[in-house]
């Protein structure tokens, strides 16, 4: 199955857009909304996107799986921002002009620092050797999860780091129609890139545990495919978004055959999000997560239910 490389690279949407004056529902103090128009980017079009696998676009945020002191290790997504100065002339640039693009960055400057540790995304543009901030002003990055730090604590949570392991929901093997739950080699993961979803994740859109028993797991981007998804048609993708019960997603992703990577949300089209519940807290989901003697908290419980079989996801509590 395709998956994600290690980049989180910039994803075009499958529509071409246009900018709105009305309040982003995406993203906070953006003034502007860029909406799909009906006319399918010219980049899809080149890659087959008709012939490419959609799969969901996962609510989280988002992890990389690379060596970290010659050990396969759990990254957390961190983007180097701007300064609170350089914040102010950006939003104003934005508000003037309608757009981010045109605006001009002094790199050494403008930006907060960032951990010893931290990385750039692998596709991170550079000029005379400098990183360059993305259309947002971000610098797309990652930090190791350690477990001292209370950040990523529910990072750390789905990692045994002694057994290098990981808890990742993934499709079921023996039944296409069901997710499961298992503990996976972080070496099966390498140069992955994988949402963490959970309890104290993006308000949790998918009802995962509570506040007195959270949950939280990852799931490797690329492999939840969608059921008979509606072709690339803007008014039949807004009628599957709102009627149809697997259109309860945030989003899709195709993946195409060349290595092209296309998306939609619901923000595109104008749609909330989340909406009503989702189609992925409606699917079965099996336990299978061998007995641990040590490690997080959650790997004993989930190691506690091993064999278990419920309904819905959204019943795992």
């Amino acid at each position: 199955m395709r998956r994600l490389c290690a980049v989180q690279q910039k994803i075009p949407c499958v529509f071409l857009t246009e900018v709105k004056e009305e309040q982003s529902r995406k993203r906070d103090r953006q003034q502007f909304q860029v909406v799909a128009t009906e006319t399918v980017n010219p980049v899809a079009l080149e890659a087959n996107v008709d012939g490419a696998l959609a799969t969901e676009k996962l609510d989280g945020t988002c992890c990389y799986v690379t060596g970290y002191k010659g050990r396969p290790h759990l990254w957390a997504r961190l983007d180097r921002k701007p300064n609170k100065q350089a914040e102010k002339r950006f939003k104003k640039h934005q508000h003037a002009h309608h757009s981010c693009k045109g605006f001009s960055w002094n790199v050494d400057e403008d930006f907060k620092t960032v951990p010893e540790t931290w990385i750039p995304a692998h596709r991170v543009k550079r000029h005379d050797g400098r990183l360059q901030p993305d259309e947002h002003g971000h610098i797309p990055g990652w930090v190791p999860v350690e477990t001292d730090n209370k950040q990523y604590c529910w990072h750390a949570s789905v990692v045994d780091s002694n057994a290098r392991q990981a808890l990742v929901l993934r499709p079921c093997a023996k039944d296409e129609d069901a997710l499961e739950v298992a503990a996976v080699p972080l070496d099966d993961l390498l140069e992955q890139t994988l949402e963490l979803i959970g309890t104290n994740v993006n308000a949790n859109p998918y009802g995962l545990g509570s506040k007195q028993q959270p949950l939280h797991c990852l799931v490797s981007h690329g492999t939840v495919p969608l059921k008979d998804p509606p072709p690339v048609d803007l008014q039949q993708l807004s009628s599957w978004f709102q009627e149809s019960p697997e259109g309860r997603v945030e989003g899709v992703v195709w993946h195409c055959d060349d290595g092209t990577l296309v998306k939609v949300h619901r923000h595109h089209l104008g749609l909330r999000w989340p909406d009503g519940g989702s189609s992925l807290s409606d699917r079965a989901v099996v336990i299978h997560v061998d007995e641990h003697h040590s490690g997080p908290d959650l790997f004993t419980f989930f190691s506690s239910l091993n064999g278990h079989r419920f309904s819905r996801l959204l019943d795992l509590k």
